[in-house]
This record gives C-alpha cells, sequence and structure tokens, in this order.
C-alpha cells in the first residue's frame, strides 16, 4: 500500500468524486490516476498485502489469542484490572464492569459482555450471581444490567500484585493497564481458550485444578507428569491421541449414557462444547435418516443435563448407545491446538511445555515478590534502628542540634552523631533517612518504648532471615505456594470428566436396518426402490453389499435404489467387512471342459466395486455348488458321476469340513477327476470354526474377540456370560460384542449353571453376618442375592468347591478365638433368594477364606484339628491358613 492512501474508502470511483465537489486534480493527492477514457483503472499493488497482514496480526496480537504470560486475552485482561480497580468485596452490576473496562478495551460493549460472562461461567475467577446462563442447555446470560459480578479469592490471591505488573498506556493513552497481570497459576490450562484469528486458530482445552497442581509439583520435583483435559460438562474422554495438547492430535469424548430401562436411556453428561439443544437435534436427525430408533427425547435438564431417549419397543438399547455415539454428538472428536502469544508472536506448544514455562514464571514472580517484601522489611528495620537510636541518645536534644541555623547544619550534625552506629546498619544512612527522623512528632517521642522497638526489630530481622531462607530454596517455597492453593480451593474443583480408553464402533453394525433390499433377476437391478420385485434382506442406507456370479466373479458394492449388477447372479448379502466367522463353501470347475475343485474361503475386506474372482479365472470356468455359512458350517456333498463302461462306482461323498478354510485367492482342492453327473446335498454339517473366544476388556466395559482383557472362555451357541455387581447383583448375558455392561462389576465369567457359590453376607434387617451356598440362576434381567434389603453387604464370595471361613471378631469381643468354619457342612446348597444361615452374634470385624481341606476331587487333606461348625461356639477352631484356593473376592 501506497503511504498517500490512508483508508479503503477513499479510494472511490470518479464519478462518485464528481458527486461530492471533489476534482479529479484532488485525486492526485491520492496517487489514484486519472484517465480522460470511462475505463478507469486503480493501482492496488501493495495495498492488500500491508493492509491484511496489519489487520491479521493486530486480531491475533490483540484479540483472539491468549498470551503466554498470564493465558489471557487482551479483553479478559482488561475485564480483570476494571474489576479489580472496582473491588471493594461487593458485587458490581456487569453493565457497570463493562463499561468501566470500555476506558481500556477499544471495541464494543457486546463483545466485552461476551467475554465477561464466558469468564464467570468458567467458575474460577469472578462469582457471580444472577442468571448467568447454562453451559448445558446453551440458554444465554440476562442482560448486563440484570446480573453482578466479582472477583473470586483464588483470582485476588493469584492474578494481581501491582509492584510486580508492568503497566503500559491505554488505547486512548489516558490510562495505565497492565502488559500482561502477574498470574501465580497456569489460568491457560485451568479454563482453556478458543479464538479464531486471521489465518490462525487457538484451542487449549481446559485442565483439572487439582491435576494441574500436581503436575507443577512434579516438575519442580523433576518428576514425570501427565496432563489430560477435564470439562465442566463432565462425560468420557479417550486421550490415546491427546499428543499433549499439540497440534495434530485429537481426542474423543462422549456423553455419559445410563439405561434406566430396555426402552429409556438417560443422557446424563454431554460432550464439551456440546448444549442438550444440539445434542437433541443430532439425535432427532439421525432418527429422520433411519439410523436410530426412537420414540421421543425429553429434555429435563436444570442444574445437571438430563435427556431421556425413549426406544421403540424390540430395540437393543445396548445397540442405540452405540448408535448414539456412531450416528449423534453424543460423540465428538476435538483436535487441540495449543497456540499463545509469546514475544509478539505466535508460538505453538504442547501443554507440558506451558505448564512449565507457566511454572518458572510463577517462581519467577515469587521470587520478586520475596525480594519485594525483604526490601521493604528492611527498611522498616533501618529505620527503626535510626529511629531507636535518635530517640535513645536523645540527639533531638543535642544544644548543636538545637542551634542550628540551617536544615544543612542539623542534618551534618545527626550524620555525625550517627557514625559511630553505621556499622550497625544494614545500609548506608541518607540524607532522606535524616530527614524523616526530623519528622518525628513529639507525641512519638514522648511514648516511645524501647521494648517494644527492641521487638520490632527483632522481628523484622526474624522475617528477613524467612526471607533469605525462602530465596535460598525457591523450589521448595514454590511447592509450598501450589500446595496452600490445593489445600484451599482443590476441594471444588474434583475432577468431572472420566479418562477412558473407547473402543472404535462400526456403524454398520450399529445402524438400524431402515431400508429393504430387493432384486429383479430378469433385467439383472436391485435396490431399495425395486418394492415390487423379490426382497433379499433388510439392510441400512450405509451397507455394502456382495455379489457372487456364477461364472466365479465377485465384487462389493454400495447400497444404491437402483443398480444394474446382471443377471447371472448367484448370491447376494450385506457385506460384514473383517467378517472371518462367514465362510463361503464352493465347488467350480476350472474352464469349459476342466477339472472340479472345492474351497472354503472367508471374504474380510475387498475395495468397493473391484471385480474378484474365486475360480482360477480361466474362460468358461462356472461355480456348480454354493453356500454361504454364517458361523463356519460344512456341509457334506454326494457326488454322482456319468456312467462309464468298468466303473465300479457311481457317486462319493466329500465333506467340506476336510478341506482346511484358506484366502480366497486360493486354487482349492480336487473334487474328482471323473465327469460329474450331478452334485446334491447329503447331510447339513455343524462348524468347523469351534467356539467363539471370549475376552472383556474392562477398560471399555465390553467384550471382545480379539484377545484384549480377561479371558471368559470358549462360547458355544447358547452358552452365557454371568455377571455379578458389587452391590450383590446379578445377570447372565450373551456373548455379544454389542452388549454394555456397568463400571461397578464384581466377577464377570462364562456362565456355569452347576457351579456352587459360598457368599458371606451382612442382613442389614437381621444385623447380623450369614452364610449362605447357592447356584446362579440364568436370567438377563438383574437379580440380588443379598435379599430385599438395600443396607445389606457382601463380604465375601468365592466359588471354591469347599470353601473354609474364617470369621475374626471385632470391637468388644476380639479376645475370643477366630472362628472357623466348613461353609458344606456348616450349610446346604439352596436357592439364590434363600436367607442362608447366620455365623455368629458376635461383633465382626473380618471374613476371610482359608485353604480348603477338601479338593475337587473329594479327596480329605490330613488335619488333626477337628472343625466346630456351631453358629455361636467359638471354642476347637482351627488357626487360619496362610492363602485360600479358588477365586475368592474379600470386602
Amino acid at each position: 500500500m501506497s503511504d498517500e492512501i490512508t483508508t479503503p474508502q477513499e479510494d472511490m470511483p470518479q464519478d462518485r468524486s464528481a458527486e461530492s465537489g471533489v476534482s479529479a486534480e484532488s485525486h492526485s493527492a491520492y496517487k489514484v490516476p486519472v484517465s480522460d477514457k470511462p475505463d478507469i483503472k486503480f493501482q492496488l499493488s501493495g495495498m492488500f498485502q500491508n493492509w491484511f497482514l496489519d489487520y491479521a496480526s493486530y486480531v491475533i496480537l490483540e484479540r483472539a489469542v491468549p498470551h503466554l504470560a498470564d493465558g489471557l486475552k487482551p479483553v479478559q485482561r482488561r475485564i480483570l484490572h476494571a474489576m479489580k480497580l472496582l473491588d471493594d468485596g461487593r458485587f458490581n452490576k456487569v453493565a457497570n464492569v463493562v463499561g468501566h473496562t470500555m476506558q481500556f478495551h477499544p471495541h464494543g460493549d457486546a463483545s466485552i459482555g461476551d467475554a465477561l460472562v464466558q469468564l464467570g461461567q468458567k467458575d474460577l475467577l469472578i462469582e457471580c450471581q444472577g442468571n448467568w446462563g447454562n453451559i448445558l442447555t446453551g440458554d444465554s446470560a440476562a442482560a448486563p444490567r440484570y446480573i453482578e459480578a466479582r472477583l473470586s479469592k483464588f483470582a485476588l490471591d493469584v492474578v494481581f500484585n501491582p509492584k510486580t505488573t508492568e503497566w503500559k498506556l491505554s488505547y486512548d493513552g489516558r490510562k495505565k493497564e497492565p502488559v500482561t497481570l502477574p498470574v501465580k497459576f497456569p489460568l491457560l490450562l485451568a479454563q482453556g481458550v478458543e479464538g479464531i484469528a486471521v489465518g490462525l486458530a487457538s484451542k487449549i482445552l481446559p485442565h483439572n485444578f487439582n491435576e494441574i497442581l500436581q503436575a507443577a509439583v512434579a516438575y519442580l520435583r523433576g518428576e514425570e507428569f501427565h496432563l489430560y483435559p477435564d470439562f465442566q460438562t463432565g462425560g468420557f474422554i479417550d486421550v490415546s491421541k491427546y499428543n499433549d495438547g499439540e497440534r495434530g492430535g485429537s481426542v474423543k469424548v462422549r456423553a455419559k449414557i445410563e439405561k434406566i430401562d430396555n426402552r429409556t436411556l438417560s443422557i446424563v453428561e454431554i460432550p464439551y462444547g456440546k448444549t442438550t439443544s444440539t445434542l437433541i437435534e443430532s439425535i432427532l436427525k439421525a432418527q429422520d435418516k433411519g439410523k436410530i430408533k426412537i420414540r421421543k427425547v425429553d429434555d429435563n435438564t436444570a442444574q445437571h443435563a438430563e435427556i431421556l431417549v425413549h426406544l421403540i419397543p424390540g430395540t437393543s438399547s445396548d445397540k442405540a448407545i452405540d448408535a448414539l455415539y456412531a450416528f449423534t454428538d453424543c460423540e465428538v472428536s476435538i483436535s487441540p491446538n495449543c497456540c499463545v502469544i509469546n514475544e509478539d508472536k505466535p508460538h505453538f506448544m504442547t501443554v507440558s511445555d506451558l505448564l512449565r514455562i507457566s511454572v518458572e514464571n510463577t517462581k519467577e514472580l515469587l521470587h520478586k515478590e520475596l525480594l519485594i517484601q525483604k526490601g521493604e522489611a528492611q527498611e522498616i528495620l533501618h529505620f527503626a534502628s535510626l529511629e531507636k537510636i535518635f530517640i535513645e541518645k536523645r540527639i533531638y536534644k543535642d544544644k548543636e542540634f538545637e542551634e542550628s541555623r540551617s536544615m544543612d547544619e542539623a542534618i551534618a550534625h545527626v550524620d555525625k552523631r550517627l557514625e559511630p552506629f553505621k556499622p550497625s546498619f544494614i545500609r548506608e544512612v541518607t540524607s532522606d533517612d535524616i530527614l524523616k527522623l526530623m519528622e518525628i512528632k513529639m507525641a512519638r517521642i514522648l511514648k516511645f518504648n524501647s521494648e517494644k522497638a527492641d521487638e520490632l526489630i527483632a522481628a523484622k530481622k526474624e522475617q528477613i532471615a524467612q526471607i533469605d531462607y525462602d530465596i535460598d530454596h525457591l523450589v521448595d517455597y514454590t511447592i509450598k505456594w501450589y500446595d496452600s492453593l490445593k489445600e484451599k480451593y482443590g476441594s471444588r474443583y474434583p475432577r468431572l470428566t472420566e479418562v477412558r480408553s473407547f473402543d472404535t464402533i462400526e456403524a454398520t453394525k450399529v445402524v438400524e436396518a431402515n431400508e429393504r433390499l430387493y432384486i429383479n433377476k430378469e433385467e439383472g437391478f436391485i435396490g431399495t426402490s425395486l418394492k415390487k420385485d423379490e426382497f433379499v434382506c433388510n439392510c441400512s442406507d450405509i451397507d455394502d453389499i456382495i455379489l457372487f456370479y456364477r461364472d466365479g466373479k465377485y465384487k462389493v458394492v454400495k447400497v444404491s435404489e437402483k443398480m444394474f449388477v446382471g443377471k447371472n447372479l448367484l448370491h447376494i448379502a450385506v457385506f460384514k467387512k473383517n467378517d472371518k466367522r462367514t465362510i463361503y463353501n464352493a465347488v467350480y470347475r476350472d474352464g469349459k471342459a476342466g477339472l472340479h475343485y472345492m474351497k472354503r474361503f472367508a471374504v474380510t475386506g475387498v475395495t468397493r466395486d473391484k471385480e474378484y474372482d474365486l475360480t482360477q479365472g480361466k474362460p468358461g470356468s462356472r461355480v456348480v455348488w454354493f453356500t454361504a455359512n454364517p458361523n463356519g458350517e460344512a456341509e457334506v456333498l454326494r457326488v454322482t458321476f456319468v456312467p462309464k463302461p468298468r466303473m465300479k462306482t457311481l457317486f462319493v461323498d466329500r465333506d467340506f469340513s476336510e478341506i482346511a478354510i484358506k484366502g480366497r485367492q486360493s486354487m482349492g482342492n480336487i473334487l474328482t477327476k471323473n465327469e460329474i453327473h450331478r452334485i446334491s446335498l447329503k447331510e447339513r454339517g455343524g462348524s468347523t470354526l469351534g467356539g467363539r473366544k471370549v475376552w472383556f476388556d474392562r477398560d471399555v466395559l465390553r467384550l471382545n474377540y480379539d484377545g484384549r482383557g480377561e479371558y471368559l472362555g470358549e462360547f458355544h451357541g447358547d452358552d452365557q456370560v454371568l455377571v455379578v455387581l458389587e452391590n450383590g447383583e446379578f445377570c447372565t448375558t450373551t456373548s455379544d460384542a454389542t452388549n454394555h455392561y456397568d463400571p461397578n462389576i464384581l466377577r464377570i465369567e462364562k456362565f456355569d449353571p452347576d457351579k456352587v457359590w459360598t457368599v458371606a453376607l451382612y442382613d442389614a434387617a437381621q444385623g447380623y453376618p450369614y452364610l449362605k451356598r447357592f447356584v446362579f440362576e440364568a436370567g438377563s434381567r438383574k437379580q440380588s442375592f443379598l435379599g430385599d434389603n438395600p443396607d445389606s453387604r457382601l463380604l465375601l464370595i468365592t466359588d471354591t468347591s469347599y470353601p473354609r471361613i474364617e470369621v475374626a471378631f471385632g470391637e468388644g469381643d476380639s479376645f475370643r478365638e477366630p472362628m472357623v468354619v466348613n461353609a458344606a457342612e456348616f450349610i446346604a446348597v439352596k436357592g439364590f433368594k434363600a436367607k442362608g444361615k447366620r455365623l455368629t452374634t458376635y461383633s465382626v470385624a473380618t471374613i476371610n477364606e482359608l485353604e480348603p481341606l477338601r479338593q475337587e476331587d473329594d479327596s480329605v487333606v490330613e488335619d488333626d484339628s477337628s472343625v466346630e461348625t456351631d453358629t455361636f461356639m467359638d471354642s476347637n477352631v482351627d488357626k487360619p491358613e496362610d492363602s485360600a484356593s479358588g477365586q475368592m473376592t474379600l470386602f
């Protein structure tokens, strides 16, 4: 841009200049060439570059990106500075705060008001009074004239100190404002920030208050630390790709969804950056698209989030939860971008680096404050020493002092009298010190108390010594500072967002089958709009379809309303990626007159719309037998030959279970070298894949087949999973990987209906411990084996066949020897609802399991002691063993 051009508005067309009475010659001052031709061209070279860069720099440095030193944007810093000037301990109208802030911020009141509301909603620096909006629902705050604010005690403790603040003139030169505030806490990490500048953005996620302080202390001690985001809205967060907050990383945030019953889900915590309104809107959009089947959605959010999702009868609640995560804003991905201003330039860094710099800055600020405190204490000590000598030595009564003809003579006399004492002073005595002595009033001299003066001097010396110690041990002093903040304010900020790993939800597995697939075999079309043709299967609009042809070709295509696929289709079905359980059994002829081969293969992953071949690719090849088996079933074929002279047998049986499952490109095994007349099914076979091995991953509370977590066993057909919860409830579920489980799982394993369980429990109704033995019953509904009283609690549970229980007595009965009970002899196996048998009426401290004397094979371990099983007597008992066998849980 040329220096002569002042503003873009001044660069106007010629006709407007004429209308305003400005001559063509006057435009020459702006270097805009004027031509006699009607087509006028303006020279804009350099204008865009310079103006745009100036504007971009201003937005980056003065509006959108926070400063590294205090973690604040300019508008936030000016709001806090204005509130400090207004602070008298009482609430101020927000409109008043906004007006005072406008003395420092050169923008409108709306931007200041919005920034102030955002600061207040973070519940850290500002105490709010009135309707400040709701971060859960997205409701805005009341008008500034109706709401009030004041600085929090935390802000007053950590944000302000005019003695260590660097000042500059405000935009109009009338006021002073801080360059940065002397913040002694990583505000940027605690509050988070989001700003969009010109060609640059900053997005720093908020972190937990206490964890920030712990990390700061760990850094000062040279220990390793990790920081993960924590949001006011709660929910779950997967930080496996957080990348320490640096750009390029990401986190996944999920809402917390609870099952009220099989038909009702409750969203009690929402993802960061979302509101209940936007969340409900995304759920309704997913419903409109047929991704999820719901009846209605109710928003009961008040102080806490509560969105009720009512499902259509017959809909799986587990599948609905997955669908909410897959197709709605119940799961969002956030990409942090830790960008801050340092030395008038934007810098990208990690959260850990930001914490380290903040801690070093806090340490330096504390050092400055100590030096200031030391200097102030030294000045008080210095003058107190001067004053003591001046008064006690009665220098003010000296004849030379009283007869001094000028101030200079008086000063010289006092200085001379102080000469013997100067080595004891902490610094040189100046004329200003002596002038200050002369200002002492006679009333003070008359009331002077030497003992109190000595106490003051001793106290100041002690204070200076402590300050010197703190300066020499600055790291320890800074640690104490952070510990004091945690002790004072930490209880207000518990972690709200649970850190956990997320399993990847495949959308095709949880989407509702909202479409019906049809086929027109005569014309060779498939699609969801061919409703008058033959029905194939239910599917969703995001599914893939696998097509097998009679010539051995196959491919995967996308579901569409209508698609031409050809007339020689052999098999059509919904394709499941990475499905190793669906096995295809095929017999094909190699070429027009070649041999017949049989093969078994799975199709786990292919490129969409790319054509593959299950034969060897010779012209004239043809598939003569084909089955798709969802669980790896292997049938037996009867192959009938074309009769020939001297042929001893006209048929042979071939079992697919004798053929190994290989890759889809394998040739297969030769079926026969004889000419085949017919192939028919002799017998349907079972699965050759065996049971499915199932694991339980406690990180994501899901079953899986990939070897992650705790191995539960090999599951066949109707085998079920037993789930025992810490509150005494139990249920059985299928081994489906889409099942959801509660986080308070005590035991989870393959369900054995014959396994006997032994439970020690505290019966709240009776007030005594009981023992019971039972077998669990299958059922998807949760039932309790502790009884109907909600205050009853579980003391011990074990699946040892013949357990021995040791009862140690508690307060008042601790002198008694522990009682040992042989559970199998003590009580018979009954139903899980049975009350059980009381163990003792004495107070009980602990109940433990001992090594059993009898094993599963009914062998008896030799033992000389006899076990007394009387409920109330504790004589003749065995001494406790070191350990117990089997799986047991103590409380």
